[in-house]
């Protein structure tokens, strides 16, 4: 799909999207809790697809409904010898270890850049843990035996707080006591607290935070099964909804409803950043986020533990006067593509002039350049990044491999076009198909 994104001025209200994020720890939960859960606004992007499907393997039933999703779980007895996890970073790091409380022979996989992304944590730690494991040179596919047995045990949290995610979840679903994880340098501790916040939610057993990042499971008494139907409702997302704060700072007025101003979400975050450049908004006495037009200064922030957030802080960064910069660059390499390079690149295309230094990023503001054709990568924040400061360029931007925003926002074109954006979608199939380019102009 390529899209072309037509400078504009916004205006009105949008929904944000669900929390990926929350979904997915949402299906791992119901996944382990033995009864019926109703997960209430679930996500629909390509990563939740995944996992809901992931669930489905691994031994849940699911009756989706709109506006609800039903999981009648009863913990992990997987149907299947495969779990294929798509493209979902989160799927893979979080659901090996639940997948390890069985002890049948699965393999684990996935696709696209997934299958590139390192995966050696899980050769490292899982034999620790009485898991046999074998990948291919630490990369997927990843082929397991459990049952996972909970102990005291010390990771490389500097790595991705994903594979800790998957690791609590699954000493407790196993009765972990007086057993102890230590995250070395974990980095993205609010991801933690959502996990941790998910977990209280569905009554699991949640380790007591000790300093040093220690999390300690204690002998308790069994906690007293959830009478009835659990609900659970999906948060709205931050790390999407970054990108509709940039575009109303860049193009707004604009308002945002479905976002939680107290949330754990560490993309959250963006509205300091948004802040420091010198941003209008605000939430208003309903709990909604306005977000207004402003002369943007250059602002320095530190996205070490918030690495989503670079590719909108790009996007705000080239409206800004002045030279910002941006902290976290090493974070990035193992995304959906090294997002440092990639920003660098596309940006680029547009004038815009990104450098890295290290661990620095310095992004020079200046207004993009329009009559360009920019790539996503097939990196969904890169198209969303794009497509964003294309509203403030000097004439139309078109997007290659514009689809990619489907792994986590798959109405992001609609809902800009729905704010007053100009979008014109094409969607291109093989010629050796037969069929023609068509052209949609939302």
């Amino acid at each position: 799909m390529i899209a072309t994104v037509i400078p504009s001025r916004l205006s009105g209200r949008v929904v944000s999207p669900r929390s990926k994020s929350s979904m997915q720890r949402a299906c791992a939960a119901a996944l382990l809790r033995n009864g019926e859960t109703e997960i209430l606004l679930p996500g629909a992007s390509n990563d939740d697809r995944a996992a809901m499907d992931v669930i489905t393997r691994l031994g849940a039933r699911l009756e989706a409904a709109p506006g609800v999703l039903r999981v009648h779980g009863r913990g992990v007895d997987p149907l299947t010898d495969t779990v294929d996890c798509g493209e979902s970073g989160l799927g893979i790091r979080m659901f090996t270890p639940i997948a390890a409380l069985s002890s049948r022979p699965l393999q684990l996989t996935g696709s696209g850049s997934l299958v590139t992304r390192p995966m050696q944590f899980f050769d490292e730690v899982l034999p620790r843990l009485g898991v046999e494991v074998t990948s291919s040179g630490g990369r997927l596919p990843l082929s397991i035996r459990g049952p996972l047995r909970p102990a005291d045990i010390t990771v490389d949290g500097s790595l991705s707080s994903q594979f800790l995610t998957g690791l609590l979840m699954a000493f407790s679903a196993a009765g972990a006591s007086d057993v102890a994880i230590r995250a070395e340098g974990l980095r993205s501790r609010p991801y933690i607290d959502l996990t941790l916040t998910v977990m209280r939610s569905f009554g699991m057993a949640v380790p007591e935070v000790e300093a040093d990042d220690v999390f300690r499971f204690v002998a308790r008494p069994a906690l007293a099964p959830h009478a009835g139907v659990l609900r659970y409702t999906v948060e709205g997302d931050w790390s999407g909804a970054a990108f509709l704060v940039v575009a109303g700072a860049l193009a707004g007025g604009i308002v945002i409803d479905g976002l939680d101003a107290s949330s754990v979400q560490g993309d959250r975050a963006i509205l300091d950043a948004l802040a420091s450049a010198g941003g209008d908004f605000g939430f208003d006495a309903h709990g909604s986020l306005r977000v207004g037009p402003s002369d943007l200064r250059a602002f320095r922030f530190d996205a070490t533990e918030c690495p989503d957030l670079f590719p909108p802080l790009v996007a705000l960064a080239a409206a800004c006067h002045g030279t910002s910069l941006i902290r976290g660059v090493g974070r990035l390499a193992h995304k959906e593509s090294d997002r440092g390079r990639t920003l660098q690149q596309e940006f680029a295309r547009m004038g815009v002039a990104v450098h890295l230094d290290g661990d620095l990023m310095h992004v020079e503001g200046a207004t993009p350049a329009g009559g360009v054709t920019a790539f996503s990568h097939h990196d969904h924040r890169i198209a969303m990044a794009l497509a964003v400061a294309a509203l403030r360029a000097t004439g139309p931007v078109t997007i290659g491999e514009a689809q990619a925003v489907g792994k986590s926002y798959p109405h992001f074109f609609d809902d800009l076009a729905a704010l007053g954006a100009q979008v014109r979608i094409h969607h291109e199939e093989a010629p050796e198909s037969g069929s023609q380019t068509l052209n949609k102009t939302i």
